[in-house]
């Protein structure tokens, strides 16, 4: 793989889950979406996967992504054999020398990698090349005020986003986004990926301290959260 070369925003493999819930060490993959954006984030490939996560849904996660427990079992794969695939596919974009753009990065890729666990697989090789525009947009425009979901972040570059949580629309307006801040931002589609992968652990670690250290100040005196990524 191919980590020294600059333009990496010119062909981009984009990668998104939705899942039973937000605790990276319990919750379960429901869908998934793996695929391949062209330079001008157009949609080269694509694959998708529905998953029997073998775990009731809860109603709060159902309303977010929209599957129930009763479609997952009806139509979803198994989990292990779907966790396969997935891995499967993200090692294979990476060996074609494809960054692997997910937002909140450390949120997809850990959960893959616990569910990888859950079933005794082989885990996915931690890619060298990983772009999370959110790790990424925090650090270049730092002072910036709003949210930074996916959502919000879209629509400040520009990026259309019309079925919010569902995996390949977010997957692909992640990978969008990504390439509108590599325009706005010129400066950063000329640096190797390999080296944008290592400053992105850098900024990640720098605004979890930064996080912590300001909810500590606001009362939550034991409050931690970690910075590692792209793999907690």
């Amino acid at each position: 793989m191919d980590l020294t070369g600059a333009h990496w925003a010119d062909t981009l493999a984009v990668f998104d889950l939705e899942t039973t819930g937000i605790d990276v060490d319990t919750c379960r993959i429901v869908t998934a979406h793996v695929g391949v954006l062209g330079a001008s984030g157009e949609v080269l490939e694509r694959r998708e996967w529905l998953v029997d996560p073998g775990v009731e849904i809860p109603t709060a996660a159902s309303l977010i992504h929209g599957v129930t427990t009763e479609r997952a079992r009806a139509e979803g794969q198994s989990a292990p054999a779907a966790v396969v695939e997935i891995i499967t596919a993200l090692t294979d974009a990476a060996a074609r020398g494809l960054p692997i753009v997910a937002y909140n990065a450390a949120y997809d890729l850990t959960i893959l990698d616990r569910e990888a666990g859950r079933y005794g697989l082989a885990p996915l090789p931690v890619p060298g090349a990983v772009i999370d525009p959110l790790v990424i947009d925090k650090a270049v425009d730092r002072y910036r005020r709003g949210k930074r979901t996916l959502s919000a972040t879209a629509e400040h570059y520009g990026v259309t986003l019309e079925d919010a949580h569902d995996a390949g629309a977010d997957a692909v307006a992640a990978g969008r986004v990504a390439q509108a801040i590599a325009r706005a931002h010129p400066e950063l589609a000329t640096i190797a990926v390999a080296e944008l992968h290592a400053r992105q652990v850098d900024w990640c670690r720098e605004q979890a301290e930064s996080y912590q250290a300001w909810r500590r100040a606001n009362g939550d005196a034991e409050f931690t959260t970690s910075g590692a990524w792209p793999v907690r």
